[in-house]
């Protein structure tokens, strides 16, 4: 057999298991270096836009897509089948939408999807969009974005650089989305919250080219600082909580909006940080090695960054409460207790216990209005969130917990609807 180096193009089909049976057309470093464009689905805005920073740093090219018309949906439904989750059918029509729209060079673009390695099919439908780009875009290689080693590929390393510049992505995304959700109801001056986001998505982006961005703590105090100087009305408002499935939890695409219109109705939302996911993902696999008696080198890395990760969390809340204007996240561990007090952590499925979790310590805290955002095919999520609210509700009898299904026949008019029916009884 031939000892001849393999291409960027073999080597990476040879890790995803590729075939010329199956081809995927894979991402090369010909393509990095020619400047294709690498389009991101938009579930986090304030989160997804350092991350594509954090790329552009590294010499990728990289773009947030932001289409958000009905055709996303349609061309949902043309390119995938009837039983793909809600969330699957959102990013490969915002994929679709996007190369049948003539802004990109069908050329020169490529496609990510991040995967976490559990057992919802996020982790699997990378696979449906390339079923739907093969189709009619051929040329189009899609990237996995994942820790997990599910696919790997050497034009699109995932880094010790990249790893830790996307840790601190997370941090500052969950820090600004919680001082805005904190401010923007309240807010004197209509538009200084949003300007105020945009200042400093546009500082974070800067310190990150440098190692400026390490040094966590003056960089939280004075976000708190510039946050809490907006002039804001003492009024109180009706806090909503918004837990669920994570795609339409947080994609404003996926809720139609559902954080701008809970503001538009007089509430302060409440959402949970990715932080919290991330921790949630890595506790998964420890509690393995309790359940299953399985240790594995994975097992290890996994404590590991749990305990860098928790301890990234404990600072922040810390630094939140020294400060003394906002109310600070919840800390994981107290999330795991208060899931211990209904279901077991074994339940890991979608987001599993942790749905519970986040329902219970918001209620818990005084963010009696919850809802839960349930897309349509994300089975172990309606079982679990629709299961717990009853006994949530029980432990907590002034709870005002409401479901919400997102799909492609449910109209935007019938869920504001349900949710304003939610808050003529809203607790504040």
């Amino acid at each position: 057999m031939s000892k001849q180096k393999l291409s960027d193009e073999e080597l990476a089909r040879k890790n995803m298991g590729g075939s010329d049976r199956v081809y995927k057309t894979v991402f090369t470093k010909e393509m990095k270096e020619a400047g294709y464009t690498i389009l991101i689905p938009d579930m986090l805005p304030i989160h997804f836009k350092l991350m594509c920073k954090i790329y552009q740093k590294n010499g990728y090219k990289m773009e947030l897509l932001e289409n958000k018309s009905r055709n996303v949906i349609d061309e949902g439904l043309k390119n995938t089948h009837n039983d793909a989750c809600y969330p699957a059918l959102l990013v490969i029509g915002q994929f679709m939408d996007a190369l049948k729209s003539g802004k990109y060079d069908v050329n020169k673009v490529a496609l990510l999807m991040s995967q976490t390695g559990g057992g919802c099919r996020a982790s699997n439908y990378i696979h449906l969009i390339r079923k739907a780009v093969a189709s009619q875009f051929p040329q189009v290689p899609v990237i996995s974005l994942n820790f997990s080693g599910l696919e790997k590929n050497p034009a699109f390393p995932m880094t010790p650089q990249v790893a830790l510049m996307l840790i601190y992505a997370v941090l500052y995304g969950d820090m600004l989305m919680l001082l805005y959700n904190q401010c923007r109801p309240y807010e004197v001056n209509p538009g200084d919250t949003d300007r105020m986001l945009a200042r400093w998505e546009h500082r974070i982006k800067r310190l990150m080219d440098s190692k400026a961005y390490l040094y966590t703590t003056p960089i939280y105090k004075a976000m708190l600082k510039d946050f809490a100087a907006i002039p804001r009305r003492k009024e109180k408002k009706p806090r909503v909580g918004i837990v669920g499935e994570i795609f339409v939890k947080y994609s404003p695409l996926a809720n139609n909006d559902l954080n701008e219109f809970l503001i538009s109705e007089g509430c302060e939302p409440n959402v949970p940080g990715l932080l919290d996911f991330v921790l949630y993902c890595a506790s998964d696999l420890i509690n393995d090695r309790d359940l299953y008696d399985v240790v594995t080198a994975a097992t290890h890395a996994y404590q590991i960054g749990y305990n860098v990760l928790y301890k990234f969390q404990k600072q922040q809340i810390k630094i939140i409460k020294e400060h003394g204007v906002f109310q600070p996240p919840h800390d994981f561990e107290h999330l795991r207790r208060c899931a211990d007090k209904y279901i077991h952590q074994g339940v890991k499925m979608g987001e599993g216990w942790l749905i519970t979790a986040e329902m219970a310590a918001l209620a818990e805290t005084g963010t009696k209005n919850i809802i839960c955002t349930q897309p349509f095919g994300c089975l172990p999520n309606h079982i679990v969130a629709k299961g717990m609210s009853r006994v949530i509700k029980e432990a907590y009898p002034d709870a005002n917990i409401v479901a919400i299904d997102y799909d492609p026949g449910a109209t935007k008019v019938n869920q504001e609807n349900r949710i304003k029916l939610m808050l003529a009884n809203a607790v504040l």
